[in-house]
């Protein structure tokens, strides 16, 4: 028999120090994303399940926690991801003719964790810019989400770029059955030779070369120029390359101390991702720490086709690898139904200041406040006195 108090596995509270930590810095990043011109948004934790599997790629529906809908009877989702309800927003909602910049930040859930250490549980920031297919756009986003990780303190970021469309430009007039694409993507990630020459051996002799020298293309800019000089001279490619190597450029002048890495054979969502990709990575965690891109198919689904890039983290996952803020200043005040004492309390809070009453046999509790101050009677008054 399970105890009462035992939660789900990789499910947990979340204790008033994290708490703080990650209500600091939700309000931090919402205010960041509002000085880039992001408006707010709040999508419901639940809606039909036919919505939140809209555009989303494969793979997405095993994540999804399903339920049926008491007063219609229809099948309803807990969302694993808030894009596409960020997609139907913009379609639907606002449905408006120019660039949309929109924010978001709430919990979504997982059926089963991404890694060993990770919640079911994610609170997910967000950040999304429909309306613009040019680079302006990506590299918009490129830079709030570097923005993200500096005012989260991470040190040591890293920055993996790829683009969706090397793959399709090698694979064109290719046909490929969806389960043979899924292993293809996988092994090319996985960096993985005999798999990739097993699935390639009936395929055209140049499609098969580029396929195998996907792997290799990993590094620095220079990666680049070697792509050119190995993959097919397909419109896609040469596009995919030239944007890479133009964002590059604007990231390196703007961000000097962020590191820049391509690894052209990692496809992670493929099938999602239409054109530019790209993961941050930092010091203290083994796997992303942010991932986005353009995904300009994202709002058919919903009957409106527009380009759309953006990014997402999981603030619970940033905070652990953030600096320790400082405990906020407070002043303690003793309790007591004295009027002038009531009287100056409500002053102080309505002035900003945290006033932390110490109710009787209380006095040597520790809490999560920086009491550098007390509120002492002197004559006649209540008077605020460092400690």
């Amino acid at each position: 028999m399970s105890s009462a108090w035992l939660l789900p596995e990789h499910i947990a509270d979340v204790l008033p120090s994290q708490a703080r930590r990650i209500e600091e810095l939700r309000r931090e990043l919402l205010d960041m994303a509002r000085g880039y011109g992001c408006e707010l948004i709040i999508p419901p934790l639940l809606e039909h399940l036919d919505s939140l599997l809209s555009g989303t790629g494969s793979g997405s529906e095993i994540k999804l926690f399903k339920l049926v809908d008491q007063l219609s009877g229809r099948s309803l989702g807990l969302r694993a991801d808030t894009t596409p309800q960020v997609a139907r927003i913009d379609a639907h909602l606002l449905n408006r003719r120019g660039v949309t910049r929109l924010c978001y930040c709430g919990p979504v859930a997982h059926t089963r964790p991404d890694g060993l250490n990770t919640s079911r549980e994610p609170l997910q920031f967000g950040v999304e810019v429909y309306g613009h297919a040019g680079l302006e756009a990506d590299l918009e986003v490129h830079e709030l989400a570097l923005d993200a990780l500096r005012r989260a303190g991470l040190s040591d970021v890293m920055l993996d770029l790829g683009d969706a469309r090397l793959l399709q430009g090698v694979l064109d007039g290719v046909k490929l059955p969806p389960d043979v694409l899924t292993a293809l993507t996988a092994a090319l990630a996985a960096k993985d030779m005999g798999v990739l020459a097993e699935l390639t051996t009936a395929m055209p002799a140049a499609t098969r070369e580029a396929l195998l020298a996907l792997p290799s293309l990993f590094g620095g800019r220079e990666v680049l120029v070697e792509a050119a000089r190995r993959l097919p001279a397909h419109p896609l490619v040469k596009a995919a390359l030239a944007d890479l190597d133009w964002l590059a450029g604007h990231l390196s002048t703007v961000h000097p101390e962020v590191k820049l890495g391509f690894d052209l054979a990692d496809l992670q969502g493929y099938a999602y991702y239409t054109g530019i990709r790209f993961a941050a990575y930092a010091a203290g965690c083994s796997d992303a720490v942010l991932r986005g891109g353009r995904y300009d198919e994202v709002g058919a689904a919903f009957g409106r086709r527009r380009p759309a890039v953006g990014f997402s983290l999981d603030l619970k996952t940033l905070v652990t690898l953030a600096p320790s803020t400082p405990l906020r200043a407070a002043v303690r005040a003793p309790w007591g139904d004295d009027a002038a004492l009531r009287a100056a309390i409500r002053a102080l809070r309505e002035q900003g200041e945290t006033v932390v009453c110490v109710l009787p046999g209380h006095e040597h509790e520790a809490d999560e406040f920086d009491c550098d101050r007390e509120l002492v009677r002197e004559h006649t008054q209540w008077v605020v006195r460092a400690l």
